[in-house]
């Protein structure tokens, strides 16, 4: 490693409808019915649970119920049931059920269930670090060859290093000595203390005349790494501890290195102050703006940094203000060192580490930036950009994906310089998620919901509402596990899970929500509250088994709730075997169901049943037309029709 690198790095970078469907009031006997009944499905599992019926399907709705509106302890509850139930269990539920676990002090069992995580989905942190670190070499082999890079004509044999776009200039710190009669150097390698020089900046990229810059910026001491607002009004820059003409040192008389802020007014830099979060004990340095320009992120070894130097951001306020500084912390930060960050208008995150994988020294790295501020996985550019020295201070245009970089590596003019590229493929392989919300009987669109996706750890990955058309969108990595939670008030959670394609596009993912309570009238299907599509029965068979008696236990809660309300039980089959054969199993199978309602305490009178066989299919599947299990399916149906309330 060189000793400018120290220089500029011990030194400077030292950093879920109603369902109104208003449908058609039923009139009958020349009386109109318009008496509804509120059915709440959650209530109803609880008591089918408490006497004693179990399923796992049961179990999960009950857990999640309780678990996604944080009322763990509950959901521990019916999460044990489950887990005592079945070992045929999906990985998230582990996860699920040892956050409960812990909710109720029971941490020894909230460990083994997550060690069970871990083991199932591979997902530890130390399953994640060796998985991260094992192919390394061959990620960044992936990610090469998709640059084309050119030295540029500011680089010099000294130092050259940091750009930043400054309306129509290339902004770079350079240590080159530019004929002043004081040349101050460094003792210790012979190399000029660096200031900031221009170089005009074509549409092409291309750079021509060279300049200082303004005098008023520079002094005799370092500045470096600059960060320009859009208007070219503002601008922060590093600059060692020197203000007014005086030095500041550390408790060990060391001179570190502050951000500062000026402002453009009258063709001169004025207004030139340190920013309130420094410090005259620790390294402020290398900020960057973000696409709004709200926010300010730097490079520190401040107060909870997790390694020798860590990416900050902070909030610039409208009053011109800042808030509290924030550590941008995993995946970004390690303990090694993270410097030069660089925000572009894609929101993509740039940065100098040597702490994740790489090819040796500092090498420069990626992360999406998500829109409520977390960060995609780090990925290393490739082996155009990086090298076995260091490579840092990378900023791109985002439409043309030209841009620049400083590198130490060998065959350069001197101590750091400068190169130029054009990225010809892009790294970031993105997925469009995008879909409609919409109420799953009445299919009215649902504006305002809240939809949240997590990867394959239930990490955090984005949230936001849909829009009053239903819709809803999220950028996301390509062939990746994804779980997208739907929450709307009045309305059951739903968690699904989705792969998206292996290329960038778009993956389609529309939810449909039910109604968390079922607003049923005269004509309505009860068993649409449950979600009772069919009551299973045994192949060629009537008689009511488990299965069957868990959802008929359902619409028994009902109708023991609603004593005047009736049903008309009909029974469907698809067209598979004879008609008469059909419609005869199909009526003993409605007139079987009638008969466990009754034993179980319904008035016969209540209660009408009908086999309809296959004269009611739903589709295209009759006699001699090829259709698919699924699609016969769909005419394998129950129903359980409201006559009278």
């Amino acid at each position: 490693m060189k000793n400018n690198l120290l220089l500029y790095i011990a030194i400077i970078s030292v950093f879920s409808i109603n369902i109104y469907s208003q449908k058609a009031r039923i009139a009958k006997a020349e009386k109109k019915y318009d008496n509804y009944a509120y059915i709440d499905a959650i209530k109803t599992y609880e008591k089918l649970a408490n006497k004693g019926y179990k399923s796992p399907d049961m179990f999960k709705k009950l857990g999640n119920a309780y678990y996604f509106n944080a009322k763990l302890e509950d959901a521990s509850k019916w999460y044990k049931e489950l887990f005592n139930l079945t070992t045929d269990i999906e990985p998230e539920y582990y996860y699920r059920y040892s956050q409960t676990l812990k909710s109720i002090g029971e941490n020894k069992k909230a460990d083994e269930i997550m060690m069970q995580f871990n083991a199932f989905s591979n997902n530890d942190d130390r399953a994640k670090l060796f998985m991260k670190n094992k192919n390394y070499l061959s990620e960044i082999k992936a990610n090469s060859g998709r640059y084309n890079i050119a030295p540029t004509i500011i680089s010099t044999p000294y130092s050259d290093y940091g750009a930043a776009i400054y309306l129509d200039k290339l902004v770079y710190a350079s240590a080159k000595d530019t004929g002043g009669l004081q040349q101050r150097k460094h003792s210790w390698n012979n190399q000029y203390f660096s200031d900031l020089y221009t170089a005009e900046l074509g549409t092409d990229m291309s750079l021509g005349k060279i300049e200082k810059f303004d005098k008023s910026i520079n002094t005799r001491f370092h500045e470096s790494s600059a960060a320009f607002t859009k208007d070219g009004k503002t601008m922060y820059f590093t600059r060692n501890n020197f203000n007014n003409g005086k030095k500041g040192f550390d408790g060990n008389d060391i001179t570190l290195v502050k951000i500062y802020k000026a402002n453009f007014e009258n063709n001169k830099w004025v207004n030139i102050t340190e920013l309130p979060f420094n410090s005259d004990n620790y390294s402020t340095a290398h900020p960057a703006l973000s696409k709004d320009e709200k926010t300010l992120y730097f490079a520190s070894d401040m107060p909870g940094t997790i390694g020798l130097s860590d990416l900050f951001k902070v909030e610039i306020n409208q009053d011109g203000s800042f808030g509290t500084p924030i550590n941008l912390g995993n995946p970004i930060n390690t303990a090694g060192r993270e410097t030069f960050p660089y925000i572009s208008a894609d929101n993509e995150l740039y940065f100098a580490s040597n702490g994740h994988p790489g090819l040796g020294g500092l090498d420069v790295f990626v992360s999406k930036l998500n829109a409520e501020g977390s960060f995609t996985k780090v990925q290393n550019l490739g082996a155009d950009i990086n090298s076995p020295m260091d490579d840092f201070g990378y900023i791109i245009d985002s439409q043309s994906r030209l841009g620049f970089f400083s590198s130490n590596k060998d065959g350069g003019q001197g101590f750091d310089d400068i190169y130029s590229f054009l990225e010809t493929k892009r790294l970031l392989c993105e997925q469009e998620l995008y879909g409609k919300v919409t109420d799953s009987v009445s299919h009215e669109i649902l504006p305002d919901t809240k939809i949240t996706v997590f990867d394959n750890m239930f990490n955090l990955l984005g949230t936001t509402l849909s829009d009053k058309e239903g819709n809803y969108s999220f950028m996301v990595d390509c062939g990746k596990d994804l779980y997208v939670r739907a929450e709307k008030i009045d309305y059951t959670t739903k968690e699904e899970k989705i792969v998206t394609l292996d290329e960038s596009g778009k993956t389609e993912l529309n939810i449909e929500l039910k109604k968390q309570i079922c607003k049923v009238a005269v004509g309505d299907d009860l068993g649409l509250c449950f979600g009772i599509k069919m009551i299973y029965f045994d192949f060629d068979k009537s008689d009511i088994h488990m299965e069957a008696a868990i959802d008929l236990e359902k619409i028994l809660d009902v109708l023991l709730e609603y004593p005047a309300m009736k049903l008309d039980i009909r029974s469907h089959t698809d067209s598979r075997g004879s008609t008469k054969y059909n419609e005869a199993l199909s009526d003993r199978r409605a007139k079987s169901t009638i008969g466990w309602l009754v034993k179980n305490g319904v008035d016969k009178k209540r209660l009408t049943a009908k086999g309809y066989g296959e004269s009611k299919l739903i589709n295209k599947c009759t006699d001699g037309i090829e259709c698919t299990e699924e699609e016969h399916q769909l005419n394998r149906r129950s129903e359980f029709i409201i006559t009278e309330l």
